[in-house]
Parts: structure tokens; sequence; C-alpha cells
């Protein structure tokens, strides 16, 4: 590089410092440590190599950005601006961390069109960006590189590394060789409380060699050796962590290098001293023309490789077009529907995660966009199926992925495959080993994805594993989780009309609780989706009802059982199965009064009671476990537990007295 280009890549460093900085000082909130100490590393990425399009952010084609150390985002804003991102001004700079800002305090994916995720919680930028990579290797080996064939980068801090999550993601990335995943790491040893050594003496480089990734170290204010870094890890054949040593901060006058520049603003009197000592002579949020324009010539770089990209993608097939534009197939669930048909006329009785083994071999032949896998418990979520192949770093063209035992990575992984696009990610463990997804859950919900979870052994119902397997709170917490469907499906038909809930929700994860012991098929009826409105009378007298039983899963059973008993009493009850109460939220009001009824009401599930009060209501009764199960056989601990059709009787006569 000449001195002049140097000149140039630092007066474009230093506009992403000073906009940080004064963005920071004027919330009087922020991280301006690592916009500071990143801003060199990312200077060279985004004004040479990284290939976007800032007047189409959404570009299929576009290398995927994830900024981990989410904590930064003003270095993620301030390039935004810089580049020429037509969705944000200067202005938005200013207005950061705001009410109502796009420019929110960490990066909320949907806020801005360069916000290819929503980071904060740290370890899910990195793990996610492993599912990114590996979508980008699944579509290539399907469409060729013409179509699909770009990087997915990520900033990465030690607070990431520390994370228990990062160790599952990138042993996942490097057994699956995902070469075009590159990783620069903030190398500056300091976190909040101090410095990192004080708390962690991991060497990182070995780490990261030992799961198979090459590593590069680097000093991160070097240009030349970012450029060359980069380079390397472009032609790399396994993924690359690019371990950059930089100094957090760097440019102000005494607080660089140390914690006091992590999370608080520099204050006025060292940012004005830092402009003197980096010369930058403009007022606040001032950028010079000149280095303005070096960056809106940079945004426009990779013009020609988006129109390049354009016109072959208008000669590819509707399948292409549909895939990347989230679009099922034409009738993709018509072996769904007739599936539903002759379980019907069979009465099938099986366990729910069965139930949904026989909808994925109707589903997965007929949508190519659906990428299945399982945490190391595929035979017993029965989530693998004839004709799915397992993806492996020698075959990308596939449908299937060992997760192996890695839950926290899974559920990352497959959120970034849905952010990428083209895939409509499921995967499977037991419910109650959803503890271990449950902050990439969270950010399913939070970025409105399309992922599904498929959450076998769902209830008491497990039996002599007990209560380490037994998943007791874990539909009340979801359920009070904004945003994502929680369904709990009594028999094969409702499994399926779940199955089509969740893949025709494109802006909402699903969670599916799903049952080991075997359940009797109880609904006579497939025409009409039942579950898409989340709860129905499936039996008794909806009009002269004296009371409503309210169930969910396999206690939808019982209750129609203790239905049949009261009516052989001469007392006239309604059943309600409610496999989606989030769905049942969304009805009118008129609805969930018809199916509610005004007579008392008793609810039953083998679960937490917490949350069956808003519906049974201060007079009703509520069957369910104030505590944790037991090791024993199932249907024994259901008699236990007092989870029976004899104690719902009872339950209900004495509440119509």
């Amino acid at each position: 590089m000449t001195q002049s280009g140097y000149q140039q890549e630092q007066a474009m460093a230093n506009a992403i410092r000073f906009l940080s900085a004064d963005a920071i000082e004027k919330a009087k909130s922020g991280h301006p440590g690592m916009p500071l100490g990143m801003a060199d590393v990312a200077t060279v990425l985004f004004s040479r190599y990284i290939k976007i399009n800032p007047q189409d952010g959404k570009w299929f084609d576009r290398d995927r950005f994830v900024l981990s150390a989410g904590h930064g985002s003003m270095l993620l804003y301030s390039l935004f601006y810089l580049l020429g991102y037509k969705d944000i001004s200067i202005d938005d700079i200013k207005n950061f961390r705001q009410l109502g800002s796009k420019t929110a305090g960490h990066p909320e994916y949907g806020h801005l069109q360069g916000i290819d995720m929503t980071t904060g919680p740290l370890g899910q930028g990195i793990a996610t960006a492993v599912g990114m990579a590996l979508a980008e290797r699944i579509l290539n080996a399907k469409y060729g590189d013409k179509l699909c064939n770009h990087y997915t980068y990520v900033i990465n801090g030690d607070g990431c590394l520390m994370e228990g999550i990062s160790e599952e993601a990138i042993s996942l990335a490097g057994h699956l060789g995902l070469n075009k995943l590159i990783v620069f790491w903030d190398n500056n040893n300091i976190t909040i409380d101090g410095k990192v050594t004080d708390a962690n003496s991991t060497d990182q480089i070995k780490r990261f060699e030992a799961c198979g990734w090459k590593t590069i170290a680097i000093n991160g204010h070097d240009y030349h050796a970012i450029s060359q870094a980069i380079e390397i890890a472009q032609r790399s054949e396994k993924p690359t962590l690019i371990a950059c040593k930089t100094e957090i901060g760097k440019g102000a006058p005494t607080k660089s290098g140390t914690s006091k520049c992590h999370g608080s603003p520099l204050g006025e009197e060292e940012i004005n001293q830092m402009r003197k000592n980096l010369n930058w002579n403009y007022a606040p949020f001032e950028v010079p023309a000149e280095v303005l324009n070096l960056w809106r010539q940079a945004g426009a770089r990779c013009q020609k490789d988006y129109e390049n990209w354009q016109n072959q993608a208008q000669k590819a097939g509707t399948e292409f077009w549909d895939r990347i534009n989230n679009k099922l197939p034409n009738n993709w669930d018509k072996e769904l529907n007739n599936l539903k048909e002759e379980v019907i006329k069979n009465k099938t009785k099986v366990a729910t995660r069965k139930s949904s083994e026989m909808c994925l071999e109707k589903i997965v032949p007929y949508i190519p966009e659906i990428v299945g896998g399982s945490a190391d418990l595929a035979a017993s979520n029965l989530t693998f199926v004839k004709g799915m192949k397992t993806v492996t770093s020698k075959d990308y063209n596939g449908n299937n992925i060992m997760y192996g035992i890695r839950e926290h990575a899974m559920a990352a992984t497959m959120n970034g495959m849905a952010l990428h696009g083209g895939i409509i990610p499921f995967g499977g463990t037991f419910f109650v080993f959803s503890d271990y997804m449950r902050p990439a859950m969270r950010l399913s919900a939070l970025m409105g994805l399309r992922v599904i979870y498929v959450l076998t052994h769902d209830s008491i119902g497990v039996g002599e594993d007990g209560p380490t397997h037994q998943p007791i709170e874990h539909l009340a917490s979801y359920r009070a989780m904004p945003n994502i469907l929680t369904f709990r499906p009594c028999d094969c038909v409702e499994t399926a009309e779940a199955w089509q809930c969740a893949l025709m929700s494109e802006h909402e994860p699903s969670l599916l609780a799903l049952s080991r012991q075997n359940l009797p098929l109880l609904r006579t009826d497939c025409q009409e989706n039942k579950t898409a409105k989340g709860a129905y009378i499936i039996a008794g007298n909806k009009e002269k009802r004296q009371a409503t039983l309210l169930a969910t899963g396999s206690e939808v059973s019982i209750a129609v059982e203790a239905q049949e008993k009261l009516k052989q009493e001469g007392i006239d009850v309604a059943v309600v199965s409610m496999p989606c109460w989030e769905l049942f939220e969304k009805q009118s009001k008129s609805y969930q009064q018809e199916v509610l009824g005004s007579s008392p009401r008793i609810a039953i599930e083998a679960a937490s009671p917490f949350g069956w009060e808003r519906y049974v209501g201060e007079n009703g009764k509520i069957l369910g476990l104030s505590d944790f199960g037991a090791s024993g056989p199932g249907a024994q601990l259901y008699e236990h537990f007092g989870l029976t059709a004899e104690a719902l009787v009872k339950a209900t006569k004495e509440i119509i007295k």
C-alpha cells in the first residue's frame, strides 16, 4: 500500500472512531472501546473485501457479516452510514440508543437492512454465523457458484469465546469444514471487570486449531497484515480464525487499553483530546467530504458482481426463487392431508413423536428447503426419515445435520440457516434439554424466524428416566415467551396440523412438545385445521355443558375418558383441546367465549399449573404438578400424581355442586 493509500485508510478508520465516540457521548450510553479498537480491521474488510450492495442490503449472494460482540454496535452503524446504505442517515447516528431508533443499543434484525442478525448475548453471534456458513455451503452444493458463493465474516470478542456455546459452535464448524467462515477475534485482553487474563488463560489459537480451524495471528492495526490475513483465509480449506491483537479504545488518550473505555462513554474532554491527537479537526458527527467519498466508493465496489448475479439468477428456475423468497412449493401439504385421512380411517394409536416422524415422511420429499437434524437423539426424536441425506465436510448436498451432543450450538445454527435464507430448519432433542437452547430460541422469537423445534419426551410420561428428564416447568416458560408458537398435540391429526401451522408461520418459531408414550387417536375429522385456532371442542356437549374440561397433549385423552364417565352419570361436559395457546389468543373474543363456555372449567396437564389461571378463572380447578416428577413407569406416575380420569371426574363433581 502506498503512503497516500495508508493515510486514506487511516482517515476512513478514524471516521468510524469519531462517529462511534460522538454517538455514544451524545447518548451518554454505549461501548466505545470495541469500535475504536476494531476500526482498522473493519476498514480493510469493508473497503476492500466484503461483497455487499448498500442499495440492496438483502442481496441474496452478499457476504454475511455478524457483529458477535454486539455491544460494539456503533461500529456497525457507522459503517452503514459511511458505505451509503439507503436506510440510515446521520440523524439515525445521532439518535443512537434512543427509544424507537433504528440504531438500537445492540444490533436488532429488521431495524436496518445491513443487520444480518440480532446480537448481544455473547457467543450467540459466532454460533449463529456457523449456521449461515453451513447454509451457504448447502445451497452452493445445490445451485452452484454462480447463484450462491459467499463468505460469512464475524467480529468476535473475548467474551464470546469464554461463553460455552462458542466451544460447541467452533467444534461443529471445524468438523463440517466450513471454509467460507472467517472470524476476526478482537484480542485486546480487556473485559468489563479488567483483564481477560485475570479470569481466563486459554490459548485460543491452540483451541481453534484443535477444533480443525486455520489460525492466523496479526497486529490488528497493521493494514497490510489485515489484508494479507483475509486473503489467506479466503483461500483456506478450513474455517479461519484471525487473531487480531488490538488496543481497546485505540486513539483515546488516557482510557485506551483499559476497561474504562469498554462500556462507558469516553467523556467530552477525552474526545476533544482524541481529536487533537488524531488530527481530526471536525465537529461532532462531521465526516469530511473526501473521506465520505472514499467510503461511498467502497460501498459501490461490488456493483458489477451484483449485476452479474442478477443476470445469472434471472436464468434460474422457479424453485430457486421460491426458495430464497421463503415461498413453500405448491401443494406441499397434499400428502400430509392424505396422512390425516389415513390415520383417522385406521384409528392410529402412536406417540406424537412417532406421529411427527410420519408427518416428516410426508413433508421432507415435497419441501426442498427443509433441513433437519438432532442433538444425537434422532433415534428418540424420530427426526431422520427415509430419503434424508446427511451433510458432511465432503458433501454438503444433503438435508440432515448430525449436530452431535451440542444443543446450544444446534439452536443457534438453525437460527443462522433461517437468517441466511433458502432453508427451513428443524432440530430435535428432549423437551427438558431445551434449557440448553433457550437463549437461541429467544433470539428466534425476537428476530421472527421460521425455526421448528421438535422436542420429545414432553412430560412425566417419560417414565423411568426420572425428574432430570421430565420437563415440568417448560410449557409455562415458553408460553411466557413472546412470539413463539408452543404446540402440544394430542394425537396424529393434531401433530400434522401443528406441522402445517409451523411451516406456514414465516415470522414465528414453533415448538412441538411431543409424547414418548402412545396416545389414542381422538380426532374423527380433518377437513379443517382446528389446531390453527389454538383450541376447540373435541368431545362432549357444547350447548348444555355443566363444566368444561381443558387439556393439551397426552392429557386430552384423559379428559375425554373423564367426559365419558361423567356422561354415564348424567353430567354433560365439553372437552377442549388446547394445542396452542398463542394461536387461541389470536382468535376473536367471541370464538374464545364459544370454546370456553360460561360453565365452570377444570384444566389438566402433566406440567406446572402456572398460566392456566387465565382460562379456568378464579373458581376453576387445575390438575397439574406442583413439584418435580419421579422415576418409575409412566402410567404409574400419572396415578401417583393424581392425573387420571377418576381424579378429573371427582374434581368436576366438586366444582359443579
